[in-house]
């Protein structure tokens, strides 16, 4: 007997927003001092600069972008902030110092984050990655104990990411959009109230990436996000705020219309037409755009 098979990602349920509010749920209080101040970051490999001094601060409620030239920095930002490079100068989140600690602990204080290909365990279900992500908060002898049913907060997050039709079948078997959504939702479940995306619309249709841009906006309007991403008319659609990093510094920052506007980020994206895919508009030109590392 064959494996069983997801329907197309295009044929989907859409993302459920209701379901969205009741894995949101929490005292507006509770986010009240929860966002991301990053200062002075460097990081250093066997002497090359990737980051140099970058100044970051994102709120709640801006839902902010980070792009940049191949070979930016955009990616070992976000590795600094979680813990997978070393760094100096300081990262703080929720009042939390986050340089030199390890990973785990950085996603204890309350960080998560997904990568260009998407971390799941693919021979495990839908359903057991989003308990397993679930079970972050909790202790060794809970996690050994079977469950008796789903959790509502896991049900709620199924519908969240439109995956309750597929919620039995293994992760491996998803479409590429559809295991963005599940990483999604394994952040949602374990309470990650900094949310670092990475590409995460990649390999989506337009009906996926829409749907995607709308749930990103709700959750930045609790939680803290960033997006990092090359799409740039994702980007146009649903970015509060965009940061562009040039050579391991910020370039720019501001709305799209201010960066796009920006002579110094039209030249770099510009430069001799060779920087990568995409395209944007700064100051009425086309500009190149990149997958910025």
């Amino acid at each position: 007997m064959s494996d069983p098979t997801p329907a197309p990602a295009a044929d989907a349920p859409r993302l459920d927003t209701e379901a969205l509010e009741q894995v949101l749920a929490a005292p507006p209080a509770r986010f009240r001092h929860d966002y991301l101040e990053v200062r002075g970051l460097r990081v250093e490999f066997d002497g090359f600069v990737a980051v140099d001094g970058v100044d970051l601060t994102v709120t709640q409620g801006d839902l902010r972008f980070l792009i940049g030239p191949n070979g930016a920095g955009k990616t070992t930002v976000v590795d600094a902030v979680t813990g997978l490079v070393a760094g100096s100068g300081s990262v703080r989140f929720g009042g939390v110092e986050l340089l030199g600690r390890p990973s785990h602990r950085i996603a204890r204080a309350g960080v998560g984050r997904t990568f260009q290909t998407a971390s799941v365990f693919d021979e495990l279900t839908v359903l057991q990655n989003l308990d397993i992500a679930a079970g972050a908060g909790r202790g060794p002898l809970t996690l050994l104990r079977r469950r008796r049913g789903v959790p509502a907060e896991i049900e709620a997050a199924l519908e969240t990411v439109g995956l309750a039709h597929v919620r039995d079948l293994p992760a491996g078997v998803l479409a590429h959009g559809q295991k963005q959504w599940l990483e999604i939702g394994m952040l949602l479940v374990q309470d990650a109230r900094l949310l670092l995306l990475d590409e995460p619309v990649a390999g989506m249709s337009q009906a996926e990436r829409e749907e995607t841009g709308l749930l990103l906006q709700r959750i930045g309007e609790q939680r803290t996000v960033v997006v990092v991403e090359h799409d740039m008319e994702f980007l146009r659609a649903f970015a509060s705020s965009v940061t562009v990093l040039h050579q391991g510094k910020v370039l720019a920052e501001g709305t799209v219309a201010q960066v796009q506007a920006d002579p110094r980020v039209v030249e770099v994206y510009l430069g001799t037409g060779t920087h990568g895919r995409g395209s944007c508009t700064a100051a009425g030109a086309p500009v190149t755009s990149t997958e910025v590392e």
